[in-house]
């Protein structure tokens, strides 16, 4: 195994730190409120770190604290993300492995066109040349989800134009804890959880192992197992001089692990097959399988030159290998791809019966391809801090980072047969004969965020600059060894300034304006030429508490330059990942966040909160282009965005008392078309709507003692979530576990 040794200094300012400094510095005394400390984590790996730094960026942000996460304890980012406004999301295997994320209406597929971050370091596995990601951190075990939309998050990048996502881990605790949580459920679900950690005087740690699996709620014909398992493991070492020393320094050391076993595939069902059993596998699919490692190693350290000016620096590397051994396509005298075969049954009616497993069928019949690939991202990054002023609050973060990460692939297809039911190999494949070749990426990246708080008025410009490299080295088909008998090398270079401006205006305590406009960038592939992915993004919302309503509205526009396609497997399409113009569009939308406790003016000892969250996103293509992916198709002006629900909401009533607690979430998703297009959908290029609940409840026997039950899909609604990548999928089923935690 190749090791990569990176060690840099200059690290992290806890939360606590910072309030006590901006208190210093005469910032509102409602920074200090109770509820406001309660919620920080106390790690600077954060963006945010409360829900008050959130409610007042002069862009749109959403901080999901610890007591948010534990209410329903959900292991599907899908699912917490729902709680959101401004969040697209269409589902594919019912447990949130691989989610696909879109922020104010970009691209969902693989979630590439948003920045996923854990503790502040971009975790998609090769962000840059490969950003489909099919590596996703546990949810599980994270402590914080920051969700950035707008002008707000112009310091992160690459990609601009929706957003940013920033996973929080375990933190080191203050004192000795210990928490151990074991659950278990139908479809033979259990989840172990348990996290050790304590600080000293110059010294603290945390260690986790988190465990997550299933049997799968899915059944193939003639019988396996359609669930998965995955474990993880963090460490996190920290060392610092005294609190009080003149010259305040720490030095985090974090490593991760994981390792996943999933038998999933990419074959889906038949619109006939999934009215009479929507939790069905074709035979064909039985040896589907994804097996999947992840490493994760950060040195952080931070640098406390005076109240005023903080230096952050982040080493990382993180490496990711993974071989999705999956059916592809069906030949019986010619070449099919499984996403045709669903499409259109009648059509290849052969091709179809050949994937029930029937009746025997001749040799190579099925080509099953060993999605091997291994992947890198490594780099530093620093950031500093620098604050002044009385009566003109102000402060100036300078960021500047080196990244390169790259995709390997090595695939190659095996064929099958069936025999007496059972999949039979038939031929074995020659590897590297699929694919064989190395894409990568070299980028540096800056920026600089100015803010000014002047009374009422706060005032936020920024700039960002990347300079990115992107190559591909192809060794070809027929060189297995890589000598480079055979080699062909393309590039594209990129060096782009991304502006962005932010403003805020509090009119009174209980009510303010905010807006911003910003340039929208992500990064093009590696064709040389190839044009990126820009926008001018708009958006202008007010806050507000009115007799104890909170409340948030958003309205943005982003309006497109230029959109990239990726030709992902993962959407029909071939999975070389090559990008393509898909010219000028217009994306639009309405964000609402309401909360409320019905019983605002009763004891403190009882609450019910009432939250609700809607969405309206409105897509239009503002040019036509005939594309081969196969969620774009023929494109037309008019034509919306695929994989978009116009109209979606969510709706969470809780009932809170010191010895129990109990929460109800509802959520509905509109329609949306799988194929780019208007008018009314055709049935056979549509996701219906659904109305799906959730509920949860727990019991705090003692201090220690804590026990819950959880129920995902209440009612046991039936519903689809995609087409893709090839035939309809489900989502969960009626799903319950049971937990028990002790902590000390």
């Amino acid at each position: 195994m190749k090791w990569f040794l990176t060690v840099f200094s200059i690290m992290l300012l806890t939360a606590n730190l910072g309030l006590s400094q901006e208190s210093n510095d005469g910032k509102d005394s409602t920074v200090l409120k109770t509820e406001v400390l309660n919620e920080v984590i106390v790690n600077g790996s954060a963006i945010l770190g409360s829900k008050f730094e959130a409610s007042n960026r002069t862009g749109s942000a959403n901080y999901i604290s610890a007591k948010e996460l534990q209410k329903f304890s959900y292991n599907d980012i899908n699912r917490i993300l729902r709680n959101v406004p401004g969040v697209n999301i269409y589902e594919e295997d019912g447990f949130g492995l691989r989610p696909n994320i879109s922020l104010r209406g970009t691209s969902p597929e693989r979630s590439a066109k948003i920045n996923l971050m854990e503790d502040g370091v971009l975790i998609a596995p090769a962000p840059y040349s490969a950003p489909a990601a099919y590596y996703f951190p546990t949810i599980g075990r994270m402590q914080a989800v920051e969700i950035l939309k707008g002008s707000s998050q112009v310091q992160y990048g690459p990609n601009t134009t929706g957003g940013a996502i920033n996973m929080i881990s375990t933190r080191i605790p203050e004192r000795f804890m210990g928490r151990a949580t074991l659950s278990a459920g139908n479809f033979n679900s259990k989840n172990t959880q348990i996290v050790v950690g304590d600080s000293f005087k110059n010294f603290g740690f945390v260690s986790e192992y988190y465990n997550y699996n299933s049997d799968g709620f899915k059944n193939i014909d003639g019988g396996g197992n359609t669930g998965f398992d995955k474990s993880d493991y963090l460490a996190k070492f920290r060392m610092n001089t005294d609190e009080g020393a003149k010259v305040y320094q720490s030095l985090l050391f974090k490593i991760q692990f994981s390792e996943e076993r999933a038998n999933e595939t990419y074959l889906g069902l038949t619109d006939a097959d999934f009215n009479e059993n929507p939790y069905r596998r074709y035979r064909a699919s039985s040896e589907d399988v994804m097996e999947a490692e992840h490493q994760q190693y950060q040195l952080t350290h931070f640098l406390k030159l005076s109240q005023a000016l903080s230096i952050t620096t982040t080493g990382y590397v993180n490496k990711f290998k993974r071989n999705w051994y999956k059916l592809d396509d069906v030949n019986l005298g010619e070449r099919i791809g499984i996403n045709n075969v669903l499409a259109d049954p009648e059509t290849y009616a052969m091709e179809y019966n050949a994937l029930l497993g029937n009746t025997d069928t001749p040799e190579d019949v099925f080509g099953i391809k060993a999605n091997n690939r291994r992947y890198t991202s490594q780099g530093i990054q620093s950031i500093a801090r620098l604050r002044w002023g009385a009566d003109w609050l102000q402060s100036l973060e300078l960021g500047i980072r080196y990244h390169e990460d790259e995709e390997d692939r090595f695939q190659w297809v095996d064929r099958y047969g069936f025999q007496n039911n059972e999949l039979i190999r038939t031929t074995v494949g020659i590897k590297g004969a699929d694919a064989n070749r190395i894409g990568n990426a070299k980028a540096v990246a800056a920026h600089t965020l100015y803010k000014l708080n002047l009374g009422r008025f706060t005032f936020t410009p920024g700039i960002r600059y990347e300079n990115i490299t992107l190559g591909r080295i192809n060794y070809g088909t027929n060189d297995a060894t890589r000598s480079g008998t055979d080699l062909s090398e393309r590039e594209n270079q990129v060096d782009v300034w991304i502006p962005g401006i932010g403003a805020n205006y509090t009119f009174a305590e209980n009510l303010s304006v905010f807006g911003g406009v910003h340039k929208g960038f992500s990064p093009p592939g590696n064709n040389e030429g190839q044009d990126a992915e820009s926008s001018i993004n708009y958006e202008l919302g007010t806050r507000f508490n009115y007799h104890g309503i909170q409340g948030e509205v958003v309205g943005y526009y982003n309006d497109y330059q230029n959109l990239l396609g990726s030709d992902l497997a993962a959407t029909g399409g071939t999975g070389s990942l090559d990008q393509f113009n898909a010219g000028e569009v217009r994306v639009s939308g309405v964000e609402v966040s309401l909360n409320y406790n019905l019983l605002n003016n009763s004891s403190e000892k009882v609450r019910l909160p009432l939250t609700f969250n809607y969405t309206l996103t409105d897509t239009e293509f503002l040019s036509s282009f005939d594309s081969a992916n196969a969620i774009f198709g023929e494109v037309s002006v008019g034509d919306e965005i695929p994989y978009i629900a116009k109209n979606q909401f969510n709706l969470n009533l809780g009932l809170g008392h010191e010895k129990f607690g109990i929460d109800m979430g509802a959520r509905y998703i509109d329609a949306f078309r799988t194929q780019a297009g208007t008018g009314t959908i055709p049935t056979n290029l549509r996701v219906d709507s659904n109305f799906v609940v959730d509920l949860s409840g727990r019991y705090f026997y003692n201090s220690h003692f804590t026990f819950s039950a959880n129920i995902i899909n209440l009612f046991d609604t039936t519903y689809a979530v995609s087409r893709v990548p090839a035939g309809l999928r489900p989502g969960h089923p009626f799903g319950i576990n049971f937990s028990i935690t002790y902590g000390f």
